[in-house]
């Protein structure tokens, strides 16, 4: 399972992904709630990093919640974005950024503000590795914020 799992990933194939909307196949609100509880464990995760004083880690699950956010507040909300990624069977992280502003919009700047800190920590806490926890910590509270605001509007 490991061995498919990982030359799928090579291929450029997002195997959450596919999991996820598989087991959601039958009811649209399981995904919603699947990617909820993936953003609570990332966060949980997230700070386990920081205790460590593991800042690039931190950063990729901080990275994360707000990425589960983003694809759960846009299936809430039906919008295109999430119907483009549905139907390539994958998410862009262009399309991940619209939704983001879109949903701005309609919800409240927490959600533009939790999508571009999460995903400055993706870029310059975990890719680059530039970022000490002391330098990511802001963002990951804006972070914490969004899911704390994404609870009640998904739940």
């Amino acid at each position: 399972m490991e061995e498919l799992i990982k030359k799928a990933e090579e291929l450029g194939v997002d195997v959450e992904e596919i999991l996820i909307q598989a087991i959601s196949r039958n009811d649209p609100n399981e995904e919603i709630k699947i990617r909820l509880e993936l953003a609570k464990k990332y966060m949980a995760e997230c700070e386990e990093y920081i205790k460590k004083g593991d800042a690039a880690q931190a950063s990729e699950k901080a990275y994360k919640v707000a990425e589960e956010l983003v694809k759960a507040l846009a299936e809430r909300f039906n919008l295109e974005e999430y119907q483009r990624a549905k139907k390539e069977g994958r998410w862009y992280t262009y399309l991940l950024g619209s939704a983001s502003g879109k949903l701005s919009a309609k919800l409240g700047t927490w959600v533009l503000n939790g999508w571009d800190s999460g995903y400055s920590l993706h870029v310059w806490g975990f890719h680059e590795v530039k970022w000490s926890v002391i330098d990511i910590l802001p963002r990951v509270e804006i972070v914490r914020k969004m899911l704390e605001e994404a609870e009640k509007v998904l739940h």
